[in-house]
């Protein structure tokens, strides 16, 4: 299973106290979403066991220079994540094939309906099931997180939507080892298999893109032919 953290300099731990923390609780591998992340990867697989993944989350003000910074940023990266929280930045994220994933859906003014979870799936992008608002709010504020989880849970249940689980975190102290995320899970609705599931999602994710960035593929998405040389 995989976790997906904000390392320092966008997060307040490196990634290698990240992937000391991961390792720890269970974890095979770790996405590194920041588009600062510069880390050498063998320097963490070696010493942690850790499988340490470079991803660009793109936190943009709206679709058009969120379309800028996919452009620009999809070769450099494995995993490539937008996040979301208005209509228009939900909508052009789960309609583009080129992201892999919609991080924190729900948040600020945003909200999911059964248009963006249709497309989501057609498009194969994966949804995020964000558990940090749950883990570190209270009152109204964690009320309203378990709500929203609620209602993304119901729409991607109903639609076969892809989806991953994360706790959202930029410090090595806000990790969850998966089976205190499965408890979490069951007491607001989820399955243990749901939770288990979002986060091998990573690894997927992972996986399908290491291939296609090898030698077989001209470009994502387009392998190449007998007689290509």
């Amino acid at each position: 299973m995989y976790e997906a953290v904000t390392a320092y300099p966008a997060g307040d731990s490196t990634v290698s106290r990240q992937a000391a923390t991961a390792a720890d609780y269970g974890y095979s591998g770790l996405v590194v979403r920041t588009r600062e992340a510069d880390f050498d990867a063998d320097a963490i697989n070696d010493p942690y066991g850790v499988d340490a993944v470079r991803g660009i989350e793109i936190d943009a003000a709206d679709p058009e220079s969120a379309a800028g910074s996919v452009g620009n940023h999809r070769r450099d990266c494995t995993v490539l994540l937008v996040r979301g929280g208005t209509d228009a930045l939900n909508r052009y994220a789960v309609e583009t094939d080129r992201i892999d994933v919609l991080s924190r859906p729900m948040t600020g003014d945003g909200d999911f309906n059964h248009v963006l979870a249709k497309a989501a799936k057609t498009h194969n992008v994966h949804v995020e099931f964000d558990f940090g608002p749950v883990l570190r709010s209270s009152g109204g504020r964690r009320v309203q997180a378990i709500q929203r989880l609620r209602k993304l849970r119901e729409l991607v249940e109903q639609y076969d939507t892809p989806f991953v689980v994360s706790v959202g975190a930029d410090s090595h102290r806000q990790l969850r080892a998966p089976r205190e995320l499965r408890a979490v899970g069951e007491q607001i609705g989820f399955e243990a298999s749901q939770i288990t599931a979002g986060l091998e999602a990573w690894g997927e994710i992972v996986a399908r893109n290491r291939e296609r960035q090898g030698e077989d593929f001209i470009e994502p998405g387009v392998r190449r032919g007998r007689y290509e040389p």
